[in-house]
């Protein structure tokens, strides 16, 4: 998932826009007059705009934060279940980043065989690609869920250890905790980064001690629920217990990503709106 966790419910692409010679419009054979024609010449031509690179990173770093599901704190939009839900994305979204792990989970419990519990979840995988692509919905998700499965299924199948179907998922929430937890110890939490973009204010956070105490506070919080994934998880798999490992994973996923999510936009939406009411005030 997105750990958090890659972000709604997708919408059939439009059809791009003819381009060709023949949905053009014939040009003027009209001669003019030489008054518009030095007009013309003496007006130069408008430079085409090019994004720089501090506006890439500002997409970036905002469609990140859309990514992680903080729309919602920068759109103003009421905390309710569908809005929750949309962040993490949607029913499907979140049956494509549950259903292959309890399959593989439920499979290897019962059977005790490797192949089968690992060719099961490829499968689902295919199939979550095969239905987007036959609806010609954005497919992305999807993609990386495969990519994602695969991954862990040809480490497992090497291997010969059903543990290591898991591996992935402790490199990334290694990676990301680890990133969050720097960020924030040497005074640039990624979250408030991420979140100031959305936001359309950049970095003007940091000079706000009530922003900056904020978001330092929530990348914290972010890193220390990876980081206790990697706590409970890690000792399950070096004694090989599975069936728990695989339990655990499918608990500290979405039960503790939502909820941490919805104290994020709360926090997030109360300490602008406070700013928003101070500087009203001033």
């Amino acid at each position: 998932m997105r750990p958090p966790f890659d972000t709604p419910s997708d919408t059939s692409p439009k059809a791009p826009m003819m381009t060709d010679s023949t949905s053009r419009p014939e040009p003027d054979q009209s001669t003019p007059d030489d008054g518009a024609a030095s007009v013309a010449a003496e007006t130069p031509a408008a430079a085409p705009t090019e994004p720089t690179a501090g506006s890439a990173l500002a997409d970036g770093m905002a469609a990140a934060a859309r990514r992680a599901g903080f729309s919602p704190a920068a759109d103003g939009e009421p905390i309710s279940g569908h809005a929750l839900l949309a962040a993490m994305g949607g029913i499907r979204g979140l049956v494509e980043a549950v259903l292959p792990g309890l399959v593989f989970l439920v499979t290897y419990t019962f059977t005790r065989e490797l192949i089968p519990s690992l060719v099961a979840p490829v499968l689902i995988g295919l199939v979550f690609f095969a239905l987007r692509l036959a609806r010609k919905q954005t497919v992305t998700q999807a993609v990386g869920g495969l990519v994602g499965i695969a991954i862990s299924a040809v480490l497992a199948l090497l291997t010969g250890r059903a543990e290591d179907f898991y591996l992935p998922g402790f490199w990334t929430n290694g990676v990301y905790g680890t990133v969050l937890l720097v960020s924030a110890l040497v005074g640039w939490p990624l979250i408030g980064v991420a979140v100031g973009f959305l936001m359309g204010e950049q970095l003007a956070w940091r000079s706000d001690p009530s922003k900056r105490r904020v978001m330092t506070i929530l990348t914290f919080m972010w890193a220390g629920l990876f980081i206790l994934r990697l706590a409970v998880q890690l000792p399950l798999y070096y004694a090989g217990n599975v069936e728990w490992l695989g339990a655990t994973k499918l608990l500290m996923g979405i039960p503790l990503y939502a909820p941490l999510l919805v104290l994020s936009w709360l926090m997030v939406r109360s300490v602008y709106a406070a700013t928003a009411a101070q500087e009203s005030s001033d």
